[in-house]
C-alpha cells in the first residue's frame, strides 16, 4: 500500500511540474496584424520568459510585418524557431516597397511558392555574424549556397548593397535590418 501510495505522489509531483511549464500555443493576433494562429508546431510555441527568437523578433517588429507574411506563405517559420545559431538579413516594410509594382502579390500566390521560399532562403546564413564580426568579411554563404558580398564604407556595413540599418540578437542568432530584398543570382 505504501508503494502504491509513493507511486501515485511522484506522478502526482511530476505531474505538477509539467503543468506550472508557461508554454502554451499561439491563437491570437500579434500587435502589426500577423496571423499568430498559423503557427503551429515549433513555431507556434509562446514562451514569455525565454529569449525571443529569429521568428519572435520579427513578428513583434512592425517594421517587418511584410516579411513574416513572406516567411508564412513560404513555410519557413519553424526554421527561423530552431536552434541556429541563424544569420537573417531582415528587409524592412519600406524595402518591399522598393520593388516593382505587383511583385509582391505575384510571389504570393500558391504556385509562386517555391520562388518565394528561395528568395527568403537567400536573406539566411548559417552561423553567427554579428555587427563586430561581419565587417571585414568578404562574402557570407547563404542557406541558398550562394554568397552575399558585405562592404562596409564610411563606417556602414552593406549586404549585398543594402545598408545594415541595425542588429537585433535573438537566442537563434541575429537579425540584421536591411533596406532592400535581396535577390538571389538566377540559375
Amino acid at each position: 500500500m505504501k508503494t502504491l501510495f509513493k507511486l501515485f505522489l511522484s506522478s502526482f509531483v511530476i505531474a505538477m511540474v509539467f503543468a506550472s511549464c508557461k508554454t502554451e500555443t499561439a491563437t491570437t493576433s500579434s500587435s502589426n496584424g500577423i496571423d499568430t494562429s498559423k503557427l503551429k508546431g515549433q513555431s507556434g510555441v509562446v514562451d514569455n520568459e525565454s529569449e525571443r527568437n529569429i521568428l519572435q523578433v520579427a513578428i513583434r517588429s512592425p517594421d517587418h510585418s511584410t516579411l513574416v507574411t513572406g516567411v508564412q506563405a513560404a513555410g519557413l517559420q519553424d526554421v527561423l524557431t530552431n536552434a541556429g545559431p541563424l544569420t537573417v538579413f531582415a528587409p524592412n516594410n519600406a524595402a518591399f516597397e522598393k520593388l516593382p509594382a505587383g511583385t509582391l502579390d505575384n510571389l504570393l500566390k500558391p504556385e509562386n511558392k517555391e520562388t518565394l521560399k528561395n528568395i527568403i532562403t537567400f536573406h539566411a546564413a548559417p552561423g553567427s555574424y554579428t555587427g563586430n564580426n561581419i565587417k571585414g568579411v568578404m562574402g557570407i554563404g547563404q542557406a541558398t549556397g550562394d554568397k552575399v558580398k558585405v562592404e562596409t564604407k564610411d563606417g556602414e556595413t552593406f549586404i549585398n548593397g543594402a545598408k545594415v540599418l541595425g542588429t537585433v540578437k535573438a537566442s537563434n542568432g541575429y537579425v540584421h535590418v536591411i533596406d532592400q530584398v535581396l535577390l538571389p543570382p538566377e540559375k
